[in-house]
């Protein structure tokens, strides 16, 4: 395995082809901007370090989307990816690009329906896409592993142990979201989609920033399952897990490795729904930091994804493991990359929720607040307790007409007949 790892292609040094000086470039600049990023946060304070990180996240919607489209240009260009997949993705990164920059200085129902009609419309072609593409042609064939010879590698994988592998992930993945997100009763809402396919955007885009690639699949990058993450944090672990898997899906138009169907599961949209379980932890009161809720769930889902990779590579690649055990030889290659890759993650995931800043504009614009509730103050005579019927947040407020200080919605005040303090709130007309 460590020979194997000794002969990958160190993408940060490697300047051979027009992709690869792109990759090298863009890494280096992006370990550069998170750097310059960090040293301006922490030297501006109060009012210019919110704006500074306001402006700043625009900047990095843009330059996220900026690096997948280049990159699939360029594997258009280069690899010769299927103009059938090309032009759906490529349509799909411009929508969602568009659509962030939207969302950062207009924030009102209309324009989450709009851009979730048109994320949605742009994703659902995308899957359409690719499985026809991988249905029909030569597609199918140059994406079974051959040996040495060219004879397909199918009657050396273990179908039962596959098949029975992710049934059973299946089953333990679904009921790991519901269970820790059981309290969320909430549905997906036109906002909670839209951010969900940014973060699936910005996701696919810095996958394409490799620090490494290994011979038989698999990748070491730049941090880029961290929109996922902070995306279930915010939004719990179903709808996390639901993000997950359609990247997942995504995932198989980068350099597939698919050797059997219940292997694709695994490894691809079984693999990063579990990255979805992050937020399993978010709305634990004993765990006094974010940082620390945040890395623990973390944690679980980078096992969970590792456990999924581990079985596959059991199952459907002991084809490879020549001189030890395949459980060995499983073990320490999946280890060789998703360990370091979701490290990064984790470190930077760490020092974004170090940022109180940060925190706070996750409480205004998360759907619930569940995660970020915070006991009471004593309230006042005149103020009244209210839940929005928008985004579900409750917040105090005094007089007769308010606006729910997270989403903007106007609200009323309607005291019952036993306590005038008893509030219904509903959009004003």
């Amino acid at each position: 395995m460590f020979l194997s790892l000794l002969e990958t292609e160190w993408y940060p040094i490697l300047f051979d082809t027009p992709s690869n000086i792109a990759r090298s470039v863009a890494i280096w600049l992006t370990i550069a901007a998170v750097i310059a990023f960090l040293a301006c946060f922490f030297a501006f304070k109060g009012e210019k370090r919110k704006k500074f990180a306001r402006y700043y996240g625009i900047g990095a919607v843009i330059y996220a989307c900026a690096i997948g489209v280049l990159f699939l240009v360029l594997s258009f260009i280069e690899d010769g990816i299927a103009p059938i997949l090309f032009y759906p993705l490529l349509a799909l990164i411009v929508v969602l690009a568009g659509g962030a920059l939207t969302l950062f200085f207009r924030r009102d129902k209309i324009t989450y329906i709009v851009i979730g009609c048109l994320a949605g419309a742009a994703l659902i072609a995308s899957l359409a896409c690719m499985g026809v593409n991988f249905s029909w042609g030569n597609a199918l064939i140059n994406n079974w592993l051959t040996d040495e010879e060219g004879n397909l590698l199918w009657d050396q994988v273990n179908t039962v142990g596959l098949y029975v592998s992710a049934a059973l992930l299946v089953v333990a993945v679904i009921a790991a979201a519901f269970l820790c997100g059981r309290k969320d009763k909430k549905g997906f809402s036109t906002r909670s989609i839209t951010f969900a396919a940014i973060c699936i955007a910005m996701s696919f885009a810095l996958s394409y920033l490799r620090i490494v690639t290994m011979p038989q699949g698999g990748s070491i990058t730049i941090a880029s399952l961290l929109p996922l993450m902070i995306y279930s944090y915010m939004f719990g672990t179903k709808k996390g897990v639901f993000a997950g898997f359609i990247y997942g899906i995504l995932q198989a138009f980068q350099d597939p490795t698919i050797l059997h169907p219940a292997q694709f599961l695994l490894d691809y949209p079984l693999a990063f729904s579990a990255i979805g379980l992050t937020g399993m932890f978010a709305n634990t009161k004993s765990l006094k930091y974010p940082q620390i809720r945040f890395a623990l769930g973390a944690l679980v889902g980078a096992a969970g994804r590792f456990l999924m990779h581990f079985l596959s590579g059991i199952f459907a690649f002991g084809y490879f493991a020549t001189i030890q055990p395949v459980w060995l030889y499983s073990l320490i290659y999946q280890a060789g990359y998703v360990l370091p890759d979701i490290a990064i993650a984790i470190v930077v995931g760490v020092l974004v929720f170090s940022s109180k800043t940060f925190v706070r504009e996750m409480e205004r614009r998360a759907e619930t607040l569940r995660v970020f509730t915070t006991p009471a103050a004593p309230m006042e005579e005149d103020e009244h307790v209210a839940t929005c019927s928008e985004c579900g947040a409750k917040f105090t407020y005094s007089g007769n007409v308010a606006k729910c200080p997270y989403c903007n919605t106007p609200v009323e005040h309607k005291a019952d007949a036993d306590n005038n303090s008893a509030v219904n709130v509903s959009k004003t007309e």
